[in-house]
């Protein structure tokens, strides 16, 4: 009775994940990035009037950083460069502004996915991102973004359908539950972030190909005939699916080279001003006084009674630790000697 109950329970949690699927395969595309103008960016040069793939490429690993540092979620910097993505295949930019329109899409998305009490104000994040530009700069800037987008920030991304997917081959396998390791996914999902190129793949299958190169490491034939059915349900072509999951797994394996740049997580530090430092509290930033050693076995009436208790207890160690090597040494030759004196009297 209780394992068809478990099989019922299973079976409804399945039925609510398709349900789920089937919503957001419809919309994937009112958030997916305009592709002529993502292919504008890639085929521009660079100067100072063009955006290129690289300085874009450069932004998404300083919004990486951004969210490590404040310890956001890997939603929020998905989220972050799906609305960046979104506006720059909208809109001509020039590269003087990429960094206000970084820090300003970083903020849209954190409001969407994090606590309200967790966010940094606007002068904290133009601060650790050394961005420059002023709050108003940013809030001018949202504006823009916000019309351009019409506010519609909760977009559908591949993280979306990469837990979506994940969730769904837990539900129908009956291997270990760790044996996919969504935060492995979820990190090999950011280094495909980092390339311009991969916005223009859907997000369904670019979270497929996450999956299947996942399954094919791990060579098991569940796995992968639980994608198969996912894939015929997502109507992804087999040609769509090698031509990205091909793509996918080359960026993968240059991220994992030691040539590769990662993104700098070092260079993102608290400017505190002088005041704000002679505000903080004395822990931060000086070292309490400790009571000094007597020498010579001295004690100074002074100080307190805990510094004698430590003392003594240094002079039992002393007085019961163990004769060093030379002095058992020097006790091994010396006893033969005196045995060879001794018989020698006797005789």
């Amino acid at each position: 009775m209780k394992d068809l109950e478990a099989g019922e329970k299973m079976s409804r949690e399945a039925l609510w994940l398709f349900k789920q699927l089937n919503l957001h395969l419809e919309q994937e595309g009112r958030f997916q990035p305009r592709e002529k103008g993502l292919s504008l960016i890639e085929c521009a040069a660079e100067n100072e009037n063009t955006l290129c793939p690289r300085l874009r490429n450069v932004k998404v690993e300083d919004l990486w950083s951004l969210t490590n540092f404040f310890g956001f979620a890997t939603e929020t910097f998905v989220l972050a460069v799906n609305i960046l993505d979104r506006f720059l295949a909208l809109m001509k930019v020039k590269p003087k502004h990429l960094s206000c329109i970084g820090v300003c899409c970083f903020q849209l998305a954190a409001r969407v996915v994090e606590e309200e009490c967790n966010i940094p104000s606007a002068h904290e994040i133009i601060r650790i991102s050394q961005c420059k530009c002023t709050v108003s700069d940013l809030k001018r800037m949202e504006k823009i973004i916000s019309e351009k987008l019409h506010f519609e920030f909760e977009a559908t991304t591949a993280l979306t359908f990469l837990h979506l997917y994940h969730a769904i081959v837990l539900c129908h396998t009956s291997e270990k539950k760790e044996i996919l390791n969504l935060d492995k996914l979820e990190a090999q999902l950011k280094a495909c972030n980092c390339r311009l190129v991969f916005s223009k793949a859907k997000p369904s299958v670019l979270a497929l190909c996450l999956l299947t190169l996942e399954v094919q490491t791990l060579k098991s034939v569940e796995l992968f005939e639980i994608l198969l059915r996912v894939q015929k349900h997502s109507k992804i072509s087999d040609s769509d699916l090698l031509y990205w999951r091909e793509l996918v797994s080359k960026c993968l394996a240059d991220y994992s080279s030691p040539e590769c740049c990662k993104p700098d997580h070092k260079k993102l530090v608290w400017i505190v001003s002088r005041r704000t430092a002679q505000n903080l509290q004395n822990s931060y930033y000086s070292v309490p006084e400790l009571p000094t050693i007597p020498e010579g076995g001295c004690f100074n009436e002074s100080e307190s009674e805990d510094s004698c208790e430590d003392m003594s207890s240094g002079e039992e160690s002393l007085s019961s630790s163990p004769p060093s090597d030379l002095e058992g040494t020097f006790f091994f030759d010396l006893k033969p000697k005196m045995k060879w004196q001794t018989l020698n009297s006797q005789s």
